[in-house]
């Protein structure tokens, strides 16, 4: 077989089992759905406070191609798209809470000028999550805000924790955001870690909807926690990923329609950076 010949046979072949690969039920490949792997920066936002370059950097040579961030840290857009970019990532979601509501038309304009394509409402105070009715509300705003955010090409959506499947007279604010807003404007967040810690599955809410859940987030949880509907956002049951009870593999084959993952960490028991290098690890090998 002469080095042409041989050269094609090579090409071919590698397109088979890369096709076959494809094919095999539940299959995946290391680095799971073959997307950057990112961090959500409240995992080291002790340390951005203190260096937000330094830690950008550090975030950057662990391996971490993206970043979520959950605040601005009276910082301008274009010093904050610099120092990101400076380092080889990208950011394409922030967090924000409902104190957006007022100042939407401002904050799409910092946005826009950031580079980001998702704007978030990842937070609701206690005051704020005590009726159904609330939720109702917020649904409206979701709607009227992903309007806004289309306008400026970005994807409006909300990010989870385990409150909103608290019911309420048998019904579950979770769900209903879902049903009250439209899918096209209001794009969800699932966050793995206080889903499976309300008692509820993941996989099932992808498989009914997946181009609703274009994110994830990915956090562990140790073993001895019952599952709970109250937030106990303290140091306790957070681990790395890999390292706690949650079957991650269901998780990414579901995720047909997931366009950026990020792992965060709320507490860490080791240096958050630390943290954040073993979770990577973790999910830079995962097949």
């Amino acid at each position: 077989m002469n080095l042409a010949n041989r050269r094609q046979f090579l090409k071919h072949t590698a397109s088979a089992v890369t096709g076959l690969a494809a094919l095999r039920p539940g299959s995946l490949r290391a680095n799971p759905l073959g997307l950057p792997i990112g961090l959500e920066l409240y995992t080291v936002r002790n340390e951005l406070e203190k260096d937000f370059a330094a830690t950008i950097k550090n975030v950057a040579a662990i391996g971490y191609k993206e970043v979520e961030l959950y605040a601005f840290l009276n910082k301008s857009a274009s010093e904050i798209r610099r120092t990101i970019s400076g380092n080889g990532l990208v950011c394409p979601v922030a967090h924000y809470d409902m104190t957006l509501e007022p100042r939407l038309a401002q904050e799409i304009e910092y946005a826009h000028e950031l580079g980001l394509q998702y704007m978030l409402v990842a937070w609701l105070t206690p005051e704020e999550r005590k009726s159904l009715d609330q939720y109702k509300r917020y649904a409206e705003f979701f709607n009227r805000a992903g309007a806004e955010t289309k306008k400026a090409g970005i994807q409006f959506g909300y990010h989870n924790h385990n409150f909103e499947f608290k019911t309420f007279n048998g019904v579950t604010p979770f769900d209903e955001l879902l049903r009250l807003t439209d899918p096209q404007l209001v794009k969800i967040e699932l966050d793995c870690f206080w889903m499976t810690w309300a008692g509820r599955d993941p996989v099932a809410y992808m498989k009914r909807d997946p181009e609703r859940f274009p994110l994830l987030h990915i956090k562990d949880r140790k073993p001895g926690w019952e599952t709970s509907t109250d937030v106990d956002d303290k140091p306790g049951p957070f681990t790395e990923v890999g390292r706690g009870i949650i079957d991650w593999k269901p998780i990414f084959a579901a995720a047909s329609a997931v366009k950026h993952y990020f792992v965060e960490q709320d507490f860490c028991d080791r240096p958050p950076l630390e943290s954040a290098r073993i979770s990577y690890e973790y999910l830079k090998q995962l097949s």
